[in-house]
């Protein structure tokens, strides 16, 4: 059988062609080898922001708070799974020092509780006397069952947003009663008939 002499040129080309696939898969896919994967960072992807799990038992996610327009009064809103058998207390401490607004929401067991879910009749809960104005954040301590808590920085946005609006705190209702002057009975006016013409 006589031998074929490929020749230079011929695996010249061939091994050429071997390093310029192996440079182009080697570039395509090295990134991986350097740098992180987003897939694997945690991060909020909403308005809101989750809470550590350091913080207790219960689970926070996309707590937010809604403000009035001079961020005195707010509605927080977020969704609070309790993963465990009893009953939960999340206690909250907004703001700063002396000026913190505390409160607490319970969770039953085995549930997600949904503040401001207004599907499901959930009311947000209602923060008076507060300084969170919308646009900026407001530190927010959350602690439950025996976690050790977390301190976190909570977005302030307003009702500006159409999915937002009906989170936006409303002023309270406030009903006025007139007394009546003792020794006096109140007068019910009666309808007469009108003269017939």
């Amino acid at each position: 059988m006589p031998s074929v002499d490929l020749g230079g040129s011929v695996k010249t080309r061939l091994i050429a062609s071997v390093a310029l696939g192996a440079a182009v898969l080697l570039g395509t896919t090295g990134c991986n080898l350097i740098a992180p994967q987003a897939t694997t960072i945690e991060y909020s992807a909403s308005d809101g922001v989750n809470l550590p799990e350091s913080a207790g038992p219960l689970a926070v996610r996309n707590a937010l708070i809604v403000a009035n327009g001079d961020g005195t009064v707010g509605n927080f809103v977020a969704a609070i799974v309790n993963n465990t058998t009893s009953s939960q207390t999340l206690r909250l401490e907004v703001g700063e020092g002396s000026s913190a607004v505390q409160s607490s929401v319970v969770v039953p067991a085995s549930t997600t509780l949904s503040l401001g879910d207004l599907s499901d009749d959930v009311e947000p809960l209602r923060l008076d006397d507060i300084d969170a104005v919308p646009g900026t954040t407001v530190p927010v301590y959350f602690q439950s069952g025996d976690g050790e808590g977390a301190l976190i920085e909570v977005p302030v946005l307003d009702g500006g947003l159409e999915y937002l609006a009906p989170l936006a705190p409303t002023a309270e209702p406030s009903i006025t009663i007139k007394p009546t002057p003792s020794g006096t009975s109140a007068v019910t006016p009666t309808p007469t008939a009108s003269p017939s013409s």
